[in-house]
């Protein structure tokens, strides 16, 4: 048999494939739309508030009765100071700027109008929604929270990004562990937004392989059947795709943005902070060019929080130089078919 069962007998699913949660890109026809495959749709929740989050396992439940997983953050929110108040407010009046500049009228929320939610008013609510498959990303579960989902049934799904990370999930009772490497595109699940593990997914992979007991996913780089069949042979139980997926016919990606992904060179593919204030993976443009390496660069998530209603106003204008598009570095003929098609394809494609 192609398919390692472990991690597809776990989650009640065919095949040990799992749709990648890109908060932002994935959508609840997406995670609709793998579970019709026989995978495992995620539903990005990221860092939203327990009624939002409960919103949208609701309305993905009324469309499937198929296993599908929530994914959350578990960042450190940071402390509050003044100093931060203060690099707040010269960055909004130097991005606002920015924009103006480039021809985009945008006002940012100030210090005051930003909302910074935890995490544990999610965990309640996916209790309470009977969400029996939760992954998250950024760090991990406090011992409360693991105990009182495993309390309820729930199958908890780390995210790492180094061996030590790894090692930390395992020891907390964390069920599966998936590994991703720097390849991946997007936010990586790092524990820390600062100096994060730069370790190649392949490398990373084999050493957690030998060092921890719990079924692994892999996660960065997977664009094909050789791909899949080479990270199956260094140890991996299942197989989250992304980057696959980001111009499928139910992503949140407009056409303009699938239209430069599409022209991606792997040059233009960089490590970023300017978006965000966490390192991400995307196409490199005028405002990364801009802010990487100056001093209006925010700690996660406040960055991400003042930076989103200029992407919002970029959109809008179809200006693909203020927006983040996210992609990892297998760069791939992206496709427009529905993502049942490309999991079923995929899936065909392994079983040669």
């Amino acid at each position: 048999m192609f398919w390692p069962d472990t991690i597809s007998r776990k989650l009640g699913v065919e095949y040990p494939v799992i749709q990648a949660p890109m908060f932002g890109v994935s959508t609840v026809k997406m995670a609709l739309a793998a579970t019709k495959a026989g995978c495992l749709g995620s539903l990005a929740l990221a860092d939203l508030s327990a009624d939002q989050s409960v919103e949208l396992i609701r309305e993905t439940r009324k469309l499937t009765d198929k296993p599908f997983a929530a994914n959350i953050f578990v960042h450190q929110i940071p402390e509050v100071t003044d100093a931060l108040k203060e690099k707040y407010s010269k960055t909004k009046q130097f991005i606002e700027q920015l924009a103006k500049d480039n021809g985009i009228e945008v006002h940012l929320p100030d210090f005051e109008e930003i909302r910074v939610n935890g995490y544990r008013e999610q965990v309640d609510a996916i209790i309470e929604e009977n969400c029996k498959i939760l992954s998250f990303t950024f760090g991990n579960l406090e011992d409360q929270s693991i105990q009182k989902l495993k309390e309820n049934g729930v199958i908890l799904i780390g995210t790492c990004t180094s061996v030590k990370e790894a090692l930390f999930l395992e020891k907390s009772g964390i069920d599966i562990i998936c590994v991703q490497g720097i390849e991946a595109g997007g936010h990586r699940g790092s524990f820390e937004a600062e100096n994060i593990p730069q370790i190649g997914g392949l490398s990373l992979l084999s050493q957690i392989f030998d060092q921890v007991n719990v079924p692994l996913i892999y996660a960065g780089g997977i664009y094909g059947a050789r791909t899949l069949k080479a990270v199956k042979d260094l140890g991996a139980q299942g197989f989250q795709v992304g980057n696959l997926l980001l111009t499928s016919q139910e992503s949140a990606l407009l056409p303009f943005e699938k239209e430069r992904l599409k022209k991606v060179t792997e040059d233009e593919i960089v490590l970023t902070k300017s978006f965000s204030g966490r390192y991400a993976r995307g196409v490199k443009n005028q405002f990364i060019e801009t802010v990487e390496n100056s001093e209006y660069i925010l700690p996660y998530p406040y960055q991400n929080k003042l930076t989103n209603a200029l992407r919002k106003a970029a959109k809008a204008l179809q200006n693909p130089e203020f927006v983040g598009i996210w992609v990892g570095q297998s760069i791939h003929q992206y496709s427009e078919l529905s993502t049942e098609e490309i999991l079923k394809n995929l899936i065909k494609e392994s079983e040669r």
